[in-house]
């Protein structure tokens, strides 16, 4: 089969060209190619001498010897130089190989083949050049063919793949990738080979032989043409680029280590909650830095215990036991419900109780269970409150220990990262065991772990693990600090308020306390109920202005003192007036007030009176209602210092602001305080509150007024209700200040529960008292105290009739218990003494205060009463007297 030589052929790069020279040595034949080579055409060259015609003149003779050698018969190769003709012709240089022929009549004649010297030397250029980039480039080399087999390969392409660059000859993309690699790299060459379009940095990833790791190569494809244009194969150009990959793989790690370590910083610690903080760092850590995450903290932790067990030394202390109690508080997985029991358990733990779900973490975690994903396990099974060994993670609120040798423990008491081997299945392949460290003190253990699938951890993840649990760590400790500071402000809150409902004679009461500050839940407002004899009743309301703990202790000393004043029976006006003195003294160095008012005191150094005098920065100032109220008249004695008026609600009647005059707060001084005395009807309802229940920034107190006394219309059968009424009715949910509110239902005393008489001063009017006193306990069913009542009865009006002036009063009183009053006009307040062996008298005060629960004595507007208090028979028989008892009046 004929077939010609398609358009750039080789024969174009080389020029090859012919001639024939006939027997007479001229031209005969003159190809289309020695045309193009000499540039003479046919009609120029037929007919000529070569020599003559293309030869310079000072080759001429040998070149007409060298012909004449050939027409004998004699092959001839060399170089020979050549002009073109015509004036000005260029040279050059032409390899002949001239050949010896016969003309059909048997006449010798020479065929010659004319190369272009300058033409192959080109081409040894081109290709010398060609081998030096093909072989000696730096980077792997590779030609494939139209169907996508290698058809060279240069040596450093066989270096990564083994054996010599021959030996690739033949092979495809199969042999070199694996899978989808392969696939898509084929892929890609079709479409170069197809349009043309060249492909850089293609990313190709696989395996070197004998190397265990994978490699990354970035990879260039182009088409190959012929001269004439034709497409030949596609050549690719690959770039080992594995440490490049690996350098923005670790800075892509960095920068997201940045983002998370920035983001731990903003979320972590928002709450002041301890299992709060727990479950943000988890809401960081996954998935960002890992797929399964736990938190343990120390049981003592939650608990509240003074000192927690992760300090260095108790730490070094533990028992070979295991670890102490934690209790697992939040976990989290970005894996599938389908995955449970996923997080490694660090070998079997004991299980100590089983403890409280304290709140979900994320992902799984929504309590214990079986979708529970890192918080499942058995640690709620069987006997696991026995403390038997269990297997598997602990569920979430589950208290459980961890064995003394495994990598949990170690790392508790280390304070060091520890590795946790994976599971058997296999599902977990990298965990970190994480102490949580803060101040010295391990509160905890956090588990990062990474699945299958997913990249390993390194160094570099070791680290953010350490940063990311001591931040929490820090935030935890914060928050226990502040958990045991708030329960201490607490207590303290708590102890200085009436505990539970305050019961009173002749008095319904309810009452509430809500802090304006929910973070401390301490504040300066307080209320109280004190019981004061003769069955009356002192109701106190007060405001220490300012907040928190500094104002809860003001607040504090301000209502001992109150109960201690209200002790003495005195006046409200009065003790306002001496409320005054000790807040004036709270805003004084060592709590005195110097002579002129101004307060002062000697400090023993300097340095302890510039200490003292930023705490002196704050003047304690406070507003105070005292109110004092009779049950046996329904009677109601107000004094205020500076604070708001009580509100009245008599039965059918709206409610009413009572006008007392203000005052000026406490802590000012230098004003009286006045008393206003208002008669209260049964079942009416009294309100004493604080100011941040009807004022506000958003609230003026006109209005906040109104709408207290419009939530007190028609008040609600039960009092409670009441104080629900009025606190869900007004806005009290600002949290701009604390909240006091104290109410009161007037419930006289009857009229056949009280005994009321007067008696003449003279010595008959003893005997008359005891008959009074038996005659009325017994219309009361009170048998058993009639002996009792009827001997101190005979002391107090003795003693009334002895020192005492003016007319002589005796009242009973029958609520909780008996209260017995002696009333006249002497101002002389009796004061017990011991009598001596040889005194007739002298023990009658003795003998008082022997035989009752309580007894006292006040003064009156006229003069003075002295009373006793005996409990209400119980039907036990009453304890006997003993006799160091009966013995103490001598």
């Amino acid at each position: 089969m004929w077939q010609s030589s398609p358009p750039g052929s080789i024969y174009d790069y080389i020029r090859v060209a012919s001639f024939s020279i006939g027997p007479d040595g001229l031209i005969e034949q003159w190809s289309r190619r020695a045309a193009g080579l000499f540039g003479v055409a046919a009609h120029e060259a037929l007919g000529k001498d070569p020599v003559e015609a293309f030869m310079p003149g000072e080759l001429r003779r040998d070149g007409h010897r060298r012909i004449g050698e050939v027409l004998d018969g004699k092959e001839w190769t060399g170089l020979v130089p050549f002009r073109m003709p015509g004036e000005g012709a260029l040279h050059g240089l032409a390899e002949i190989y001239v050949m010896p022929s016969e003309t059909a009549t048997g006449e010798r004649a020479a065929v010659c083949i004319v190369v272009d010297v300058r033409a192959l030397r080109g081409i040894e250029t081109d290709l010398a050049a060609s081998q030096a980039i093909f072989g000696q480039s730096p980077f792997g080399f590779v030609l494939f063919g139209t169907d996508f087999t290698v058809l060279r390969a240069n040596q450093r392409f066989a270096t990564v793949f083994g054996g010599r660059a021959d030996d690739h000859r033949g092979r495809t993309v199969h042999d070199y990738l694996a899978g989808t690699e392969a696939d898509r790299l084929a892929a890609t060459l079709s479409r170069v080979l197809t349009t043309g379009e060249a492909v850089t940095d293609l990313q190709l990833v696989g395996t070197a032989p004998g190397e265990p790791e994978r490699r990354h190569w970035s990879m260039n494809l182009y088409r190959v043409h012929s001269g004439s244009g034709r497409p030949i194969g596609i050549a690719g150009i690959a770039t080992d680029v594995t440490r490049r990959h690996i350098a923005a793989r670790e800075a892509a790690s960095a920068r997201r280590n940045l983002a998370l370590l920035n983001e731990a910083s903003a979320r972590i610690g928002n709450s002041l909650d301890l299992e709060t903080t727990a479950r943000e760092l988890l809401d960081v850590a996954v998935p960002g830095f890992c797929d399964l995450a736990s938190v343990d903290l120390y049981q003592s932790l939650l608990t509240g215990e003074e000192a927690p067990p992760g300090s260095w030394s108790s730490l070094r202390q533990e028992s070979v036991g295991g670890s102490a109690e934690l209790r697992r508080v939040a976990f989290a997985s970005a894996v599938s419900d389908a995955m449970p029991d996923a997080m490694p358990s660090s070998g079997s733990g004991t299980a100590v109780g089983p403890g409280t779900a304290v709140g979900p973490g994320r992902g799984q975690g929504t309590g214990p269970g079986p979708d529970s994903g890192l918080g499942s396990g058995t640690a709620h099974s069987g006997d696991a409150s026995l403390g038997q060994p269990v297997a598997g993670p602990p569920a979430l609120g589950a208290v459980h220990r961890y064995p003394f040798n495994s990598p949990c423990a170690i790392a508790l008491r280390t304070g060091h990262v520890e590795d946790v081997p994976g599971d058997d299945r296999g599902f977990v392949q990298s965990t970190f065991a994480v102490p949580m460290v803060a101040h010295d003190t391990v509160v905890g253990l956090v588990q990062f772990s990474r699945t299958k699938g997913s990249e390993p951890f390194g160094e570099r993840d070791r680290a953010l693990a350490t940063e990311l649990a001591a931040r929490a760590a820090v935030c935890i400790d914060n928050a226990r600090l502040y958990r045991r500071e708030h329960e201490r402000a607490l207590i303290l809150q708590r102890s200085l308020l009436p505990p539970g409902d305050p019961e009173a004679a002749g008095l319904d009461i309810a009452c509430r306390y809500l802090p304006g500050n929910t973070a401390t839940e301490v504040g300066g407002d307080w209320f109280d109920v004190i019981e004061l004899p003769g069955h009356r009743t002192a109701l106190v309301v007060g405001d220490v202005m300012g907040r928190g703990l500094r104002a809860a202790v003001a607040m504090g000393e301000l209502r001992t003192a109150v109960r201690t004043l209200a002790l003495l029976d005195l006046e409200p006006a009065e003790v306002l007036s001496a409320l005054d003195e000790v807040a004036r003294g709270l805003g004084t160095p060592g709590g005195s007030t110097s002579s002129d008012g101004t307060g002062g005191a000697q400090w023993p150094s300097r340095a302890a009176h510039k200490s003292r005098e930023a705490d002196l920065s704050e003047v304690y100032l406070a507003t105070c209602i005292y109110a004092v109220y009779d049950p046996v008249t329904r009677r109601c004695t107000f004094a205020n210092a500076g604070h708001l008026p009580p509100v009245v609600v008599e039965p059918g009647e709206p409610a009413l602001l009572l006008d007392v005059p203000p005052g000026m707060p406490l802590g000012v001084g230098g004003e009286p305080f006045e008393e206003v005395e208002v008669e209260l009807k049964e079942g009416a309802l009294l309100a004493l509150y604080t100011d941040g229940l009807v004022e506000s920034r958003d609230h003026p107190l006109d209005e906040g007024l109104e709408a207290l006394r419009g939530a007190l219309v028609e008040p609600a059968p039960l009092l409670e209700d009441v104080c629900d009424r009025v606190l869900s009715t007004l806005d009290t949910r600002h949290g701009e200040d604390d909240i006091a509110l104290l109410m009161a239902r007037i419930q006289g005393l009857p009229t056949e529960a009280v005994g009321d008489w007067r008696l003449p001063r003279e010595p008959r009017s003893v005997g008359r008292a005891r008959e009074l006193a038996r005659g009325q306990l017994l219309a009361w069913d009170l048998d058993d105290l009639v002996d009792t009542t009827e001997l101190l009865v005979s002391e107090l009006v003795t003693n009334a009739l002895r020192y005492g002036e003016g007319e002589i009063r005796l009242r009973l009183l029958r609520d909780r218990t008996l209260v017995c009053e002696v009333w006249d006009a002497g101002l002389v307040q009796p004061r017990r003494r011991r009598a001596r062996d040889t005194d007739e008298g002298g023990r009658g005060l003795q003998l008082v205060g022997l035989l009752s629960a309580a007894w006292g004595s006040r003064r009156t507007p006229r003069g003075k009463t002295v009373w006793f208090e005996l409990p209400l028979p119980d039907g036990r028989p009453a304890a006997e007297r003993t006799v160091e008892e009966l013995l103490s009046m001598f």
